[in-house]
């Protein structure tokens, strides 16, 4: 939850010139127009659902476009009904990335 609290006070424009993209490619990983970014970096409202794409495209790095729903449905199986295996998983995850 801190994460999301973090992004709302994250300036756009701030993450978008360190990842080194210009508006249009920046946005449109998130399925936002060029303008309608252009308007969020300017301080217009950002709505939930795209600081949340932003956040999982730009802050945590997430692929998007690889993920399927099976993927989604996987996990939250996991999660619910075999906590010890995914807390293993997620674990061995993290490690490897790392490695």
């Amino acid at each position: 939850m801190s994460n999301v609290k973090t992004i709302e006070k994250v300036d756009p424009r701030e993450i978008r010139r360190k990842l080194g993209l210009n508006q249009q490619q920046f946005w449109s990983k998130i399925g936002v127009t060029q303008s309608g970014g252009s308007r969020y970096e300017s301080g217009r409202n950002m709505p939930k659902p795209v600081r949340e794409l932003l956040r999982l495209v730009h802050v945590e790095q997430v692929d998007i476009q690889r993920i399927k729903r099976e993927d989604v449905d996987v996990i939250e199986y996991l999660k619910s009904q075999e906590p010890d295996l995914f807390k293993s998983l997620k674990k061995s995850a993290k490690s490897k990335k790392v490695a």
